[in-house]
């Protein structure tokens, strides 16, 4: 239990609180205390003084006489007669005048002092001013406190209690903080349980709008992409699959069909040969795999320089000319200088590569594609635009993830990975790639922040 206390940070926050509670209590009911009783004491002792000095005053030439008589006519008055005390001691400390039955010794100079004294023949709590005079006797001025010791006992009981139930409610108010704070941690701890477990459809729920809410939000954010990555890590290790089986299937088919008849050098170059270009074929593959996993990790971020968008276009298109005009496909490049960003130009490139081939590929002959690179929504854009059938509107979202195919045959050459290393290649530069209907056609374009003057 002590050792949950110490790693438990609800815990901890609870302590805190109460801590804080309680320190809170103790100075409201220390200002209370001061600004009560504090006060009173300060007003008697203040009217102990006046009444000394009143006296003092009266007595003029200091005759014990005059003293006498005044301290008997104020005893006598009837004016809070209850309260007052004096007493008039002689040089030998014997009462001359008063209403004290007894009285503390005074040690050296006028004091203060609090003391319990018999007064009208039993004991009462008093503050007593004890001022020698010049002839060696002894004045003696105070108050009785029996009024004011009530009122101290009232105010302590007052602030007792409140600090009980000040206290109580402090608990009670660190407790339920606990119990929420517990509930909603709970709430994410049995989701993570559930995700551990395999099952990564749960989400925490979300209810309000405080930091937990959105805390809540953001993990389910994140669980919504891991279970997106997820899925698509299992069409990819399928897709991978169906993709390796083919070119496997068909070399181990050759090279066993070699084996079984007559075995030529002919047959066995035709063979080698054929099991070469299928190997090709699978190390192109892993190529453009790696070719994905480096752009989406940043890894060659380190490299990106100041380059022009514009230059970098019209080189690839310069490139494709003769590919596009072998495919009896006109294409038409725009692309003006001093369109500049922040990027690795041979990944840029191979994405604007990736875009024609795939023009080339599905608009087929007698189309026409159009190349661009300009200015889009504020952005840099390098835009292929070309007026074959097209994606179908539900699947525009569907071709960037990994050996998506609209060719669900797969008797089209390819593996379903060009536009994802365009998507990956964007993402690496801050950048995305925007897939349009043309209208007829497509109209792919890579967006990318422009760079900074």
């Amino acid at each position: 239990m002590v050792f949950r206390f110490r790693t438990s940070i609800v815990a901890k926050l609870v302590a805190g609180y109460g801590l804080l509670g309680l320190a809170s209590i103790m100075a409201v009911s220390a200002v209370f205390y001061s600004g009560t009783i504090g006060v009173i004491d300060q007003n008697i002792d203040g009217k102990i003084m006046a009444q000394s000095e009143r006296l003092m005053t009266h007595v003029g030439d200091g005759s014990s006489r005059v003293l006498m008589a005044e301290i008997h006519r104020l005893l006598s008055d009837g004016v809070d007669s209850d309260r007052e005390i004096f007493e008039l001691l002689d040089s030998e400390g014997a009462p001359v005048v008063g209403n004290l039955g007894s009285w503390p010794v005074v040690k050296d100079g006028p004091e203060m002092v609090t003391a319990s004294v018999v007064r009208d023949e039993r004991n009462t709590p008093a503050r007593l001013y004890l001022r020698p005079l010049d002839d060696g006797s002894m004045l003696i001025v105070g108050r009785d406190l029996s009024e004011e010791e009530a009122v101290r006992e009232v105010i302590w009981r007052a602030l007792a209690a409140g600090v009980c139930v000040s206290l109580m409610l402090t608990i009670a108010g660190a407790l339920l903080f606990r119990g929420s704070i517990e509930a909603r941690l709970g709430e994410i701890r049995r989701t993570a349980a559930q995700i551990e477990a395999g099952d990564l459809s749960p989400r925490v729920p979300v209810t309000g709008n405080d930091e937990f809410a959105l805390l809540n939000r953001d993990i389910n954010r994140m669980l919504d992409r891991i279970e997106l990555l997820m899925a698509g890590v299992r069409d990819v290790s399928n897709s991978i699959a169906h993709d390796l089986r083919t070119p496997l299937s068909r070399i181990r088919g050759r090279l066993d069909d070699v084996l079984r008849h007559e075995m030529t050098v002919q047959t066995l170059s035709t063979a080698a040969h054929d099991a070469i270009d299928d190997i090709d074929d699978l190390i192109r593959l892993f190529e453009r795999l790696l070719q994905i996993a480096e752009a989406e990790s940043g890894m060659r971020a380190r490299l990106f320089e100041r380059l022009d968008l514009g230059r970098v276009v019209a080189d690839i298109g310069e490139m494709y000319e003769a590919i596009a005009e072998d495919n009896n496909i006109t294409l038409t490049v725009d692309a003006p200088a001093s369109l500049d960003v922040d990027g690795d130009r041979n990944l840029l490139a191979s994405a604007v590569a990736s875009l024609l081939d795939n023009a080339i590929k599905y608009a087929g002959p007698g189309s026409t594609i159009h190349v661009r690179a300009g200015l889009y929504q504020g952005d840099a854009a390098i835009s292929v635009h070309d007026n074959g059938p097209g994606i179908p509107n539900g699947e525009l979202d569907k071709v960037t993830e990994r050996f998506y195919r609209l060719d669900k045959s797969r008797h089209m050459p390819g593996n379903g990975l060009g536009l994802s290393i365009v998507s990956a290649t964007a993402k690496s530069h801050d950048g995305k790639l925007v897939l349009e209907d043309g209208a007829p056609g497509l109209v792919a374009r890579i967006v990318l922040p422009l760079a900074p003057a």
